[in-house]
């Protein structure tokens, strides 16, 4: 038999699920139980209708047995299911977010009924959280639902009648189908058709047998994360195989595991466009909450450092570990404190407990009200800043279930502020969290947090390594420009051999440092070296940032500087493309002041403009600030003129490598030669820090194999022959699936490294070989709905734009299989072979698609339906229905001609710019010719053959010509927006 998608996949999961082997003959479904472990049951065994989510009848046990009230009147029973049930129909109202946060509320037994005493109101528990073996687990496959249309998830889990997990499972031996084949399936399609089946979803999963990848209801798919087997030996390699996605599954799935996710990791939290989103703990996440709440119940060692790389997600580790903390029963309402060492990073993990709307949560102003909390004994979670320490009594708090959780404890922990906080908390938990490892010579850390009994003094570690392995965080890419205007290092190190910790100065501290040095500033902040570097980074960003629809920070020397990159950064861009964000002091001039100052709402205004991907504001200029603690996806390249050191150097970069879709890595534009030397910079102990930075010049290196990797599929070929000649001899080089899908991974790599370096110099020797193998990737690229995700990815901007500029071979290969023209169809009359003919039908029908609208076009394919159903009926000869169907042809062709003809008339420019001068009126900018110019150069960008039938064509050019007439050149006149966008969809 052979290997498919059912017997190889999905059956294994069932197996290692279950035990149960369902290819096996006269297979034997495992008996009920009520042990922590999957039992399965085929779908048309379990008591249900198709349009039910719930098993009822189990669940109505499930309630019998779990609470008093119900076992001694089972007929209460009903009236919660009748509650769930308009939980679930109440979805298409409220969203599914929102549904499934309610559902989550009954599941959790946070609900109450009146079935007490005189009508008291008491919970209601529809799980067992307890005892575990109270509850029953099925896993069944096959699990058809019907809502808006009937659906058949692979496989679907439930918990006493309750579906908590679906599962996808894709075919593990066609090479372009991937985990994310699945993933779209359950995100795209399940999620929106059958809606009601996830209102109880706990995760989604999804496998092609080779990686396994979960997700929350609603996640993106770049946030979908795999799970890891903690203190697995082969952990840090990406692994394929089912053995090890068995032994993930198993892990991930196990009926404990999956409650505590559900009680205990799962948040609801508000975005910053107001919407309703769901989280749910990646693997680093899980282990290092649990960690610290499994120390604090073992009560005997009194403290933990946790190392999780910058971007992986600390906060909700800390919201999470609270979260539980408080929760768990045998801590008797413990306090928490979560202490942060600066203002910007108060505000992003206040903000985070806030937006995910965790009880009990205290943010203190000042040092008072943290010990009047503390003496009062108050058991909640304080938000609170490392510095209020300073001056704490001794034994403010004696209590032993006060538990601290210090944010980027390697900087809070400098002179004695850790043996102040033990004094103040003599009995507490002291954990330390950070970003970046921390150095053994770094007592006051090690001291402070660092236990013995921790391999390495970690009680948790993520690196750097592990968070690229599993697509945490993105990977860095170093870009040294301008070698000629660096800076002497001896010079600078001279200079700045009295501040040791110079990387973590504030913006007035950098600004006494460089008066100290003047030769420094004034070198650093010679108008024409700024005006040099600025010009460089208008190119930069134009040609590399701004295609791919990113956003840029400038790290300058001080706040003067901050002001000089502005005034100059002015004369590229428009005013509102740049802010300054950085703090003013008492003894700056008015004003100074009065034009920089920039207080906590307003820097929270700028933040969020920056983060938004429509508004004008495409970069932020700052010395100190936001260089920590400053979470913005869309930020991409960080143009780095300025001395950082140690930590703070990686904090700083690591504000660019935040997962953000289309966006493969963060780059660091370096005019400073802070890397001349990347392993001096990242002195650590840990080595894999050194790796953090993939210098481009390592890129150029890889570009040649690459290239010879990706042509290597094509040996034989004649790339100098054009037209579909050529590209016939290229299809046919790769004619099978396999040899495709093999292309395909080859061409994927090497167009990452040609995004990474585009425009560097290097590409020139290459162009045409890449621009010849983008073409043929193009052509043979499947279509959208039988898509393999992973492998069959969306062209980079630079790429595309290549491709369009040069689009030689291009317009052929929409064919396919001919080229319409008067010697073909000729050919094809004088024999009339019926595979022929069926070709030339195929072409027909997408020439008529291509020019729906056309009212000559379609009475043409009205004949060519009229032709058909009279073969069909055969009130024809085959003979005569090709001949008709040439006729049809040539007159096609004939069509298509005179319409070339009317349109050569115009070029698009022209008709756009006859178009803005019939309309213009005394609102309408004089700049005509740049408003057409600016049109011209982005639709050219984002359109494709065909775009105009296709939805995300059309709302891709839509969105390009909003932005150049509202956003830049604030023309909101509708009437003018519909005209130019009709003559765009004519012309282009």
């Amino acid at each position: 038999m052979a290997f498919t998608e059912l017997n190889s996949v999905e059956h294994y999961i069932i197996h290692q699920l279950s035990g149960v082997n369902l290819n096996s003959n006269g297979v034997q479904e495992s008996k009920a139980s009520y042990a922590a472990t999957w039992i399965y049951k085929s779908a048309k065994d379990i008591p249900r209708g198709v349009n039910e989510v719930l098993v009822e009848s189990e669940l109505k046990a499930a309630l019998i047995r779990l609470n008093p009230e119900i076992s001694d009147n089972p007929e209460l029973a009903d009236e919660v299911i009748y509650k769930l049930r308009a939980v679930l129909i109440a979805v298409t109202q409220v969203g599914l977010v929102k549904a499934n946060e309610e559902f989550f509320k009954w599941m959790c037994g946070e609900k109450t009924m009146p079935f007490g005493e005189n009508n008291r109101h008491v919970p209601v528990h529809l799980i067992d959280f307890d005892n575990f073996s109270n509850n029953t687990y099925v896993a069944t496959n096959q699990y058809r639902i019907h809502h808006r249309e009937t659906k058949i998830p692979d496989i679907v889990l439930l918990i006493n009648g309750i579906p908590v997990v679906v599962g996808e499972a894709k075919t593990a031996i066609r090479p372009s189908v991937s985990w994310l084949d699945g993933a779209h399936e359950i995100h795209e399609i399940y999620e929106n058709t059958v809606p009601q089946l996830f209102v109880s979803n706990i995760l989604s999963f999804a496998t092609e047998g080779k990686e396994l990848f979960y997700g929350a209801i609603r996640c993106p798919l770049e946030f979908w994360a795999p799970w890891r087997i903690e203190n697995d030996e082969d952990a840090l390699a990406k692994r394929l195989g089912l053995g090890d996605v068995g032994k993930e599954l198993s892990d991930l799935l196990n009926p404990v595991r999956l409650l505590d996710i559900l009680r205990n990791f799962s948040l609801f939290s508000t975005d910053k466009k107001k919407r309703r989103i769901k989280i749910i703990p990646r693997f680093q996440q899980y282990e290092g909450a649990n960690k610290i709440v499994e120390r604090v119940k073992e009560g005997r060692i009194k403290k933990g450092l946790i190392w999780h790389f910058q971007g992986s997600g600390k906060s909700f580790l800390m919201v999470f570990a609270a979260q539980k903390l408080r929760r768990t029963p045998e801590l008797k309402s413990p306090t928490v404190i979560i202490l942060v060492d600066r203002t910007d990073l108060d505000t992003q993990i206040s903000g985070t407990f806030n937006a995910a709307d965790i009880a009990n949560v205290e943010t203190t102003d000042n040092i008072r009200e943290l010990q009047e909390m503390l003496e009062r004994d108050t058991r909640k979670i304080i938000v609170s800043m490392i510095h209020k320490f300073r001056d704490a009594k001794p034994n403010m708090n004696a209590r032993e279930n006060i538990i601290v959780l210090v944010d980027e404890a390697h900087r809070t922990q400098e002179g004695d502020l850790g043996r102040q906080m033990r004094a103040a908390l003599p009995n507490a938990f002291l954990f330390g969290l950070t970003g970046t490892p921390v150095n053994k010579a770094d007592k006051n850390t090690f001291w402070a947090f660092g236990s013995e009994e921790d391999t390495g003094g970690y009680m948790s570690r993520y690196t750097f390594q592990d968070s690229i392995r599993d697509d945490a965080t993105l990977p860095l890419h170093f870009e040294p420009r301008l070698v000629d205007v660096h800076v002497d290092k001896e010079t600078i190190d001279k200079a700045f051999k009295e501040f040791q910790e110079a990387a973590a100065l504030t913006d007035e501290e950098a600004d006494a440092l460089n008066q100290k040095s003047a030769k420094m500033a004034a070198f650093l902040k010679s108008p024409e070296r700024v005006e040099k570097i600025v010009a460089d980074i208008a190119t930069h960003f134009n040609e590399k940032v701004a295609p791919h629809g990113f956003k840029a920070m400038i790290v300058t020397p001080d706040r003067y500087a901050c002001v000089q990159y502005k005034e100059a950064l002015d004369q590229y861009f428009s005013e509102e493309a740049s802010a300054v964000v950085m703090s003013t002091t008492a003894n700056d001039k008015p004003e100074f002041k009065q034009k920089w100052a920039m207080d906590k709402g307003k820097q929270e205004k700028v933040v969020d403009e920056f983060n938004d991907t429509l508004s004008d504001l495409k970069f932020i200029i700052v010395t100190a600030k936001l260089l920590t603690g400053f979470d913005a996806p869309i930020l991409q390249t960080m143009y780095l003129d300025k001395s950082l050191k140690d930590h703070t150097l990686l904090q700083a970069i690591c504000r660019t490598n935040r997962l953000y879709p289309n966006k493969s890595f963060g780059r660091i534009v370096d005019y400073f030669g802070v890397f001349d030397d990347t392993a001096k910079a990242l002195q650590f102990d840990e080595k894999s820090v050194q790796a953090v930075i993939s210098n481009l010049s390592e890129l150029r290196g890889k570009l040649p194999q690459a290239m010879r990797d990706t042509l290597s599929h094509f040996e034989g070929v004649d790339r100098t022959i054009v037209g579909f000649e050529g590209l016939e001899a290229a299809q046919n080089a790769i004619r099978t699936d396999e040899k495709k899908d093999a292309f395909a991974k080859d061409f994927k790599f090497l167009s990452k490294l040609w995004e990474s370096l585009s425009p560097d110099n290097i590409l020139d020797l290459y162009n045409s070989d890449y621009k010849w193998l983008s073409q043929v990737f193009e052509s043979v690229r499947p279509a959208s709905d039988n898509i393999g995700k992973l492998l069959w990815f969306s062209l980079g901007a630079q790429t595309t734009k290549l491709i369009h500029e040069n689009i030689h071979v291009g317009d052929v290969h929409q064919l396919e299989e001919f080229v319409l023209d008067a010697d073909v169809i000729e050919e094809i009359f004088n024999n009339p072979d019926p595979k022929n003919a069926k070709k030339l039908e195929k072409i027909l029908v997408k020439r008529f698609k291509k020019h729906a609208g056309n009212p000559k076009f379609k009475k043409l394919s009205d004949r060519l339906e009229e032709l058909r159903n009279k073969a069909e009926q055969g009130l024809i000869s085959s003979i005569e229905f090709v001949k008709e169907l040439c006729k049809l042809a040539k007159e096609t062709v004939q069509a298509e001609k005179e319409l070339e003809d009317i349109l050569q008339e115009k070029t698009p420019q022209a008709a756009l710019t006859e178009l803005f001068l019939e309309l213009k009126t005394d609102q309408t900018p004089a700049v005509v010719e740049r408003i057409v110019t600016d049109i011209d150069a982005i639709v050219r960008v984002v359109r494709f053959p065909g775009w105009q039938d296709s939805n995300s064509g059309e709302r891709e050019v839509q969105s390009s010509l909003r932005k150049i007439l509202w956003a830049k050149y604030k023309i909101k006149d509708q009437v003018l927006f519909d005209r130019a966008y009709a003559y765009i969809k004519e012309y282009y």
